[in-house]
């Protein structure tokens, strides 16, 4: 289906399945531990052998040596596998660094071998015995010291230009009444997932199956076959269930490939699970950033000129943090600028993480913007709403298909109460507590991409839906369900859906913020197909043909659709088809936007924060199942705190890697750490999007969170911190003087 005008009324209009707050298909079998994860295919693979990896003790550097005589030696030992004899390999597309390294080392804990044993223990013990003599060389991990070489990034189609210019900004800046220019700093952020990274590797003759944790199956195939040097039709992947991703399981990394060479090696299928210290340094972060921004205005808060320049580093050929895209489309000005430079450092490989580049670069825009409305003496809200826009600023005759950000805004305003905010700082106290309210505008953008999806009708009246979209712990089995329950007018539990294999169609895969949009859309497609089959089988013209309560009908006569499928034959009736975009996204720029409002509470003596409430208001589309879009929202928020309060990767700037690579130094928000919390979705469609009119929300949760803390530090204790995580370091000795 190729999706090149606006969607006009169709079958997902009717509502009686698609937008209702739905309860998730896949719950039972999740809160029952029957849910398939990766690792626990035991369904599918009998007498698997473990292996385990050994990733590099230096950063960088040559592997001169490696003594494996007592780990061969060891109990229950059936094979290592190195550089020297895993054979020639390649590189996959998505990745930037090998994920077998040796002899040359390009990051610390990059894979230099595994070990295959009978039992996990076995396999941990033989590879501590592994003997490895280096070559250690000198590296750059740190960004600051790095910045007066860092250079503009390549340009991609996700990444844009490195550089935009429009109008001059520099006179423009010069000229203004009211000036701000500021550096934020963001640091190094782990995915943390509660699942890691983890695969079971078979192989049978020359085809590799691999059950793994995946978000995107097809970009897996292309790489893990291009890696191995094999086809990508000898490549099948298997990813039913994911224990979270967050971006950190895009790309394929080291425990599918190492576990491919291993079960190559033995002829038996092995199973390997990276450890927790292990994820931090040899999986992808979120790179850290350093980010100037200037702000001029008139007096009456309208800006004049806008720049936001951003610096962050990756290992060579690697991609920035693209930080200042939101800055580009968010608000006016008639002179602006962004630009990015790369760094090249010899830290692990930097990659997506949840709302790459919106979430880094809104934790510095919106602490600039609440800086430049102080400057106006004009409250926060007001101050966005006055540098609003309807159309993409660096291009005027480029309107927004839908943008209600004032309407975001002013709602959360009223609902959160933020008339009783006090606008001079450090006024406010509850007992030993210091008060303050914050908030940010929330931006993402919505990404249309192709989508596919098989569909089936079976005599039984079932309409079972295979694509190799991916759950992430998202809800994509029920929302995908919703969809074809609707546009085929069944009930729910008359759908099956079966997702995350490469054996079935492409999907848009999970990740951006674009997962359910697109792969729903392409869900809708092939039921649209599928309801054409079932017409003319029924002989009913398509035009007339109307679904509902399990029939087809043309409305004199309705058939039941099982008696359909049965009179096509035992096979039932079949139909396959996608979403394909036209040229919408460059006509029209989809966005998607919210507002966070956030109270906290800083003790006067301690500086301990808390934050007491949380209100994000959505605009993002058709919500297409508001039960987990919420979930998707309150996790985004909660990672928002963690990003605000406490998460930062620390680097050893002498040895070149992540310290406190575990959950107990690298700390997240617990259940004590997260107040209350409210979600409102503005009641929208976007029919320039998708049939379905939806776009993305999960990331917009998270967008401009952490700032809005920021916001409401400042508003409490009158001390702004512009470098994250706002630690006690940071401003304690700047408190005001307690009474």
């Amino acid at each position: 289906m190729k999706f090149d005008t606006p969607a006009t009324t169709n079958p997902i209009d009717q509502l009686r399945i698609v937008g209702k707050p739905t309860r998730r298909i896949d719950g039972g079998l999740k809160t029952t531990g029957t849910a398939p994860y990766a690792y626990e295919r035991h369904d599918a693979v009998k007498n698997a052998a473990y292996g385990v990896i050994v990733g590099s003790a230096i950063a960088r550097g040559r592997i001169v040596g490696m003594d494996q005589r007592a780990a061969k030696a060891a109990p229950g030992v059936l094979a290592i596998v190195s550089a020297r004899n895993a054979g020639k390999l390649g590189k996959g597309d998505k990745n930037t660094a090998l994920l077998l390294g040796g002899p040359d080392i390009e990051h610390y804990h990059q894979a230099v071998a595994i070990v295959v044993a009978e039992t996990f223990e076995q396999a941990r013990d033989a590879a501590m015995l592994l003997r490895i003599d280096y070559e250690k060389a000198d590296g750059q991990f740190d960004l600051a010291a790095a910045m007066d070489t860092a250079k503009p990034p390549r340009e991609t189609p996700l990444t844009g230009p490195p550089t935009s210019k429009v109008g001059d900004f520099d006179a423009a800046f010069a000229a203004a009444p009211l000036r701000h220019d500021a550096t934020y700093t963001t640091p190094d952020h782990s995915h943390a997932m509660m699942e890691p990274h983890a695969t079971i590797a078979a192989w049978n003759g020359d085809h590799l199956t691999l059950w793994t944790s995946s978000q995107m199956i097809a970009w897996g195939v292309g790489d893990v076959a291009k890696t191995l040097g094999i086809g990508r039709k000898n490549v099948r992947l298997v990813s039913s269930f994911v224990g979270g991703g967050f971006g950190g399981k895009l790309f394929v990394r080291a425990d599918a490939v190492m576990a491919a060479l291993g079960a190559k090696a033995v002829g038996r299928p092995v199973k390997v699970a990276l450890a927790r210290p292990f994820i931090f340094n040899n999986g992808t972060h979120r790179p850290a950033t350093i980010q100037r921004i200037r702000i001029g205005t008139e007096k009456d808060g309208r800006i004049t000129a806008i720049a936001h320049e951003s610096w962050s580093g990756d290992l060579k050929g690697g991609q920035p943090e693209t930080a200042v895209s939101q800055t580009r489309l968010l608000y006016a000005g008639a002179n602006r600028l962004t630009s990015m430079r790369l760094a090249e450092l010899d830290l692990p490989e930097g990659n997506s993480m949840r709302a790459p580049g919106e979430a880094s670069g809104l934790m510095a825009l919106e602490i600039a913007i609440d800086e430049a409305a102080e400057k106006a003496g004009i409250d926060p809200v007001d101050f966005r709403a006055i540098n609003d826009t309807q159309v993409d600023p660096e291009k005027p005759g480029r309107p927004f298909s839908q943008r209600q950000l004032v309407k975001c805004m002013r709602l959360g305003a009223e609902r959160f109460g933020w008339s009783r905010r006090n606008a001079t700082p450090a006024r406010v106290r509850d007992g030993q507590w210091l008060v303050g309210y914050g908030m940010a505008a929330a931006f993402r953008n919505n990404l249309p991409m192709k989508s596919a999806a098989r569909v089936k009708l079976d005599r039984h009246g079932i309409v079972t839906v295979e694509t190799d979209m991916t759950d992430i712990g998202t809800g994509s089995y029920t929302i995908i369900a919703q969809t074809a329950a609707e546009t085929m007018g069944v009930a729910l539990d008359q759908v099956v859906v079966r997702l995350g294999d490469s054996d079935f169609p492409v999907s848009a895969g999970s990740g951006g913020q674009f997962g359910a949009n697109n792969s729903t859309s392409g869900v809708y497609a092939a039921c649209m197909k599928l309801r054409d089959r079932v017409a003319r089988q029924a002989g009913i013209a398509s035009a007339d043909a109307r679904f509902a309560d399990g029939n087809v009908s043309d409305g004199r006569q309705a058939l039941p659709l099982a008696k359909v499928a049965q009179a096509a034959g035992a096979d039932g009736l079949v139909a396959e088809d996608g979403i394909e975009y036209g040229k919408l996204d460059k006509t029209y720029q989809q966005s998607t936007f919210g507002g966070h409002f956030v109270e906290v509470a800083v003790d006067a003596a301690t500086g301990e924060i808390r934050v007491r409430r949380m209100l994000a208001v959505c605009a993002s589309g058709r919500i297409l199942n508001p039960l987990s879009a919420r979930s998707q929202v309150i996790g985004a928020m909660t990672m928002g705190v963690g990003a605000a309060l406490m998460e930062e990767l620390v680097v050893d700037r002498r040895l070149g890697f992540f310290v406190n690579h575990d959950l107990a130094g690298y700390e997240v928000p617990v259940h004590a750490d997260i107040p209350h919390q409210d979600v409102i979705f503005l009641d929208e469609t976007d029919p320039i999007s998708s049939p379905m009119k939806a776009k993305g929300v999960g990331e917009l949760g998270l967008c401009g969170v952490a700032a809005a803390i920021a916001n409401a530090v400042y508003n409490a204790t009158g001390v702004r911190v512009r470098d994250y995580p706002i630690t006690l370091d940071k401003f304690l000795d700047k408190l005001p003087p307690v009474a």
